[in-house]
């Protein structure tokens, strides 16, 4: 009996070919391993795409160096602009130094031009030498200063005598008198002018000469001059 129940039990086959042998088309129920396969490549998309959602630590890293070396860069080149300022300064001292010096050396020449020519001595031959000397000097930059009826300035005008106002009201002090005539270069006094001074009545002075006086009384504080006598 066991052996005839066997015998009927029915056989059942399953085709897995891929390929409908009819048709020569792929079954839709075919094994899905292939495309399980290349569905796969997908996930390591996702895996690639994720650093960048996050800053990059190596790019980071490049990114604060740049900004390290551009301060420095910015630090040096301030550095260099301020050394460069002192250095043109320096050199523009050096020079007006060598031309206070130069100069100064001749002024009591100059002095000799200047009473040769009062006294009418200043002719020929030495008048050219004297005018080439003082040409010369006039290039390097050196003013004379101190004329009659300048308002006395004590940082200019050396006063070795005083002349007082007679009567009463506001006066100007001013030069009455040049003795020696002074000599600077730019802001450099290479020596003051040796003067005489008289106090004035304001109405008697001109309106220069009084804005002046009144200009170097405030740099000076007291303008009046001290009688040596």
């Amino acid at each position: 009996m066991a052996d005839e129940q066997k015998q009927e039990e029915p056989v059942t086959f399953r085709d897995r070919r891929k390929v409908d042998p009819e048709t020569g088309e792929v079954r839709p129920d075919a094994d899905t391993t292939g495309a399980a396969d290349t569905a796969a490549p997908a996930g390591d998309d996702e895996q690639v795409a994720g650093p960048a959602d996050g800053e990059d630590p190596e790019v980071e890293k490049l990114r604060a160096e740049v900004a390290e070396r551009t301060a420095d860069l910015q630090r040096v080149s301030a550095e260099y602009a301020n050394y460069r300022r002192r250095a043109d300064r320096d050199r523009e001292q050096t020079k007006v130094d060598a031309k206070v010096s130069f100069a100064s050396d001749l002024l009591v020449v100059l002095d000799d031009f200047e009473r040769a020519a009062q006294h009418g001595d200043l002719t020929g031959p030495f008048k050219a030498a004297a005018d080439k000397v003082t040409a010369v000097l006039t290039k390097i930059g050196l003013e004379p200063f101190g004329a009659e009826g300048e308002a006395f300035d004590p940082q200019l005008h050396e006063a070795v005598q005083h002349e007082p106002a007679e009567g009463s009201g506001p006066t100007v002090t001013v030069l009455s008198a040049v003795l020696r005539r002074g000599y600077r270069i730019s802001d450099r006094v290479l020596r003051p002018a040796m003067v005489t001074v008289q106090d004035r009545p304001e109405a008697e002075v001109p309106a220069e000469a009084r804005a002046e006086a009144a200009e170097g009384g405030a740099d000076a504080g007291d303008g009046a001059p001290q009688n040596p006598a």
